[in-house]
């Protein structure tokens, strides 16, 4: 099955250390275990990765990345859940040398270590948790904190029902800037 030409282009804000450089041939002749796994690392959604990764073999890499945008654009709400359930919060920097803790570094690298700023995050965190019962997701990249704390504030005026596209359309717009950013 092939898919349109995605669009996007990989984001200015990941360093070249977190490119992948992987070809899509190479993606290609991943064996199924693996394609899967570096597919988890964008996002923690199963039946998309197994998806994406069945769908190969790719002819380019748009055509990679539009298979991967099409699946994504049929998360479900538990999906959602699915991919947050370890995802860190806005404004907390993950340990660890995994690729998903590496991803979220770099993608928030632009919010400021001040303790004024980063107590606004967590305040707005904890309210957006209460309200909706998962992490706030927001795309860092390329965002300065005074944009992702006003998304915050406009997105807890949403009622839960309304939130679930926002949040999976920030959920996919994150994981096919991971994937591009590992092609």
């Amino acid at each position: 099955m092939r898919y349109a030409t995605a669009t996007r282009r990989a984001p200015a804000e990941m360093s070249a250390a977190y490119r992948g450089g992987m070809p899509v041939d190479a993606f290609n002749a991943l064996p199924r275990e693996e394609a899967i796994a570096l597919l988890l690392t964008c996002a923690r959604v199963t039946r998309w990765a197994e998806e994406v990764a069945d769908a190969r073999p790719f002819g380019t890499r748009d055509e990679l990345l539009a298979a991967a945008e099409h699946s994504a654009r049929r998360w479900t709400a538990a999906e959602l859940d699915e991919a947050l359930a370890g995802h860190p919060r806005i404004g907390e920097h993950p340990g660890g040398s995994d690729p998903e803790a590496a991803f979220s570094r770099a993608e928030q690298s632009g919010v400021p270590d001040d303790h004024a700023t980063r107590e606004r995050i967590a305040t707005g965190n904890a309210v957006y948790e209460r309200r909706f019962g998962r992490v706030f997701l927001v795309r860092a990249a390329g965002r300065g904190p005074e944009q992702i704390l006003a998304e915050l504030e406009r997105r807890l005026d949403h009622d839960p029902m309304a939130e679930i596209p926002v949040a999976l359309a920030e959920l996919r717009d994150i994981a096919l800037r991971r994937l591009e950013t590992s092609l």
